[in-house]
């Protein structure tokens, strides 16, 4: 599986799920002239949006005929299993900022969480049950509008990932202001493994520890 992020909550992600082939898999694509950030040209299997804001939402971009995938649900698609389950955007039940689809994927016997823009500082008991135990875990930490490194660290603790990946902070060239990950990665306390793209096999999974995982755009 390889794992690439494009700034925000914009990932890409190549998998061979069985002897069919390579899928790929995009969350949130952005509007890139409002976000600021270069996205290149892509194709996808498949693109799964988290809600519908404009820097996570723009299909128009990937190519390919993809399907889409936008809110709650379980889907089986090229062999790739995904479970959409509800979340908010905010501490309010969605009173601020609406709903937000929190995506698990599972593939090559890996599974990856995708929290999209949560808001909440505490999981459910119901979105628990899917994510605890989850191997990656791609989590906002910018604050302003998810939660912020103090709320993520919480997240990480209660989910206890073998690997997490963060993303939604501030970039240079972003229009959007946000947190860096600075205070996150400090508070959490792990070395970073800075990566361009990240690679990774069920057997190279970590198993007594967490590792953090820095993706360059």
């Amino acid at each position: 599986m390889l794992i690439q992020w494009f700034g925000q909550a914009c990932f890409k992600i190549q998998t061979k799920p069985g002897p069919n082939g390579e899928v790929t898999v995009v969350f949130d694509p952005f509007e890139v002239s409002k976000v600021g950030l270069a996205l290149p040209k892509m194709m996808a299997d498949v693109v799964a949006i988290t809600h519908d804001h404009f820097d996570h939402n723009n299909i128009d971009i990937i190519s390919g005929e993809p399907v889409v995938i936008n809110g709650p649900g379980e889907y089986e698609i090229k062999q790739i299993f995904f479970y959409g389950f509800a979340g908010w955007h905010d501490d309010k039940q969605g009173a601020e900022r609406g709903p937000n689809t929190i995506y698990l994927l599972e593939s090559e016997g890996i599974s990856v969480a995708h929290l999209g823009d949560i808001g909440q500082s505490e999981l459910t008991s119901d979105q628990l049950e899917y994510l605890e135990g989850v191997d990656i875990l791609l989590i906002p930490v910018g604050g302003k509008y998810t939660v912020a490194a103090k709320q993520a660290i919480d997240l990480v603790n209660q989910i206890e990932p073998r690997i997490v990946i963060p993303m939604h902070y501030r970039l240079p060239g972003l229009k959007i202001d946000l947190d860096s990950a600075e205070k996150f990665i400090k508070e959490l306390g792990l070395t970073p493994q800075v990566e361009q793209k990240f690679k990774i096999t069920k057997k190279d999974l970590p198993q007594d520890e967490t590792k953090l995982v820095v993706l360059k755009p």
